[in-house]
């Protein structure tokens, strides 16, 4: 049922939280941007972001934030932003079913190795999965430019959006250097069993960090759901 907001002053409160998720978020960029960055370093980073968005919906749903999101120069920003949000969650949605498939050929990886078989097809499957996921950050990069004029609690979540994107992309392009061909393409028979062993460890380990980055990148793409549906109802409830 719509109803009618009212107006408030601001509360201390939300003012300090906004204070806090811009801290968040200039440390997780300064953390995946790091050189050392590892594929915990963003499983870390994907649960980190969770946080940050309910940060941002409890922000969103106070009674003040709400009179300003839909105020008629606000509404627009927001609606663009909504817009943009379709295009990360269409990301998260590829990226979930690209580790699925990941995961998968890390286990044939494993299995062919256990049996002393050639692994250079299931390397260069690993490869060309990878290659995939790097060309969706090209094709949307241009998608979702932000226009920098939404209220605050817009921009924080353009923000945390291109800090969504870069974790993404920065994830992609470490997993990327995790089976190179030149160490992988000889038959496991021809290696030492001890060379195997290492092997098969970096493989489990592999398909674990795997395991992770997909239980984040699900827990993330509810997040921007419940942010999204959260949005909507805060403009089609509210009669100026």
């Amino acid at each position: 049922m719509a109803y009618h907001l009212r107006s408030a002053s601001t509360p201390s409160r939300p003012r300090s939280n906004k204070t806090e998720v811009e801290q968040q978020l200039q440390s997780l960029s300064t953390t995946i941007s790091s050189p050392s960055a590892t594929i915990d370093t963003m499983c870390d980073g994907l649960r980190r972001l969770g946080d940050i968005y309910s940060c941002i919906e409890k922000m969103m749903c106070t009674p003040s934030s709400q009179v300003s999101l839909c105020e008629t120069l606000q509404r627009a920003a927001v609606e663009a932003e909504l817009g943009r949000s379709l295009v990360v969650l269409d990301l998260c949605n590829g990226m979930r079913d690209s580790f699925m498939e990941l995961k998968l050929t890390v286990q044939e990886l494993l299995l062919a190795l256990r049996r002393g078989e050639g692994v250079s097809s299931q390397v260069k499957a690993y490869v060309r999965l990878v290659n995939k996921v790097q060309k969706q950050f090209k094709k949307i990069s241009k998608e979702t430019t932000s226009d920098k004029n939404g209220s605050r609690v817009v921009m924080l979540m353009a923000e945390a959006r291109e800090i969504t994107m870069s974790l993404l992309e920065s994830t992609s392009s470490i997993l990327s250097k995790q089976v190179e061909m030149p160490k992988w393409s000889l038959a496991s028979k021809t290696f030492h069993r001890t060379k195997v062993v290492c092997q098969e460890e970096q493989l489990q380990a592999l398909e674990h960090s795997i395991g992770d980055l997909e239980s984040g990148v699900e827990l993330l793409y509810r997040r921007l759901i419940q942010n999204r549906v959260s949005l909507l109802n805060i403009l089609s409830s509210y009669i100026p």
